[in-house]
């Protein structure tokens, strides 16, 4: 039979809610740089190109 389980304290949660926000919105911004980078043609990751300027 299951058991009741502790309750999670509010310090503990939110700290671990800051941490997944903290990586997700470095993920968010590292994603937008390259987003920016690709656009302007500045790529310097290898096997990424840009298709805009085909479209132009």
């Amino acid at each position: 039979m299951a058991a009741p389980k502790k309750r999670t304290s509010k310090s503990r949660k939110n700290m671990r809610k800051s941490t997944w926000k903290r990586q997700a919105a470095t993920q968010a911004k590292k994603a937008l740089s390259l987003a920016k980078s690709i656009a302007t043609g500045k790529s310097t990751i290898r096997g990424v190109q840009s298709n805009l300027s085909d479209e132009s």
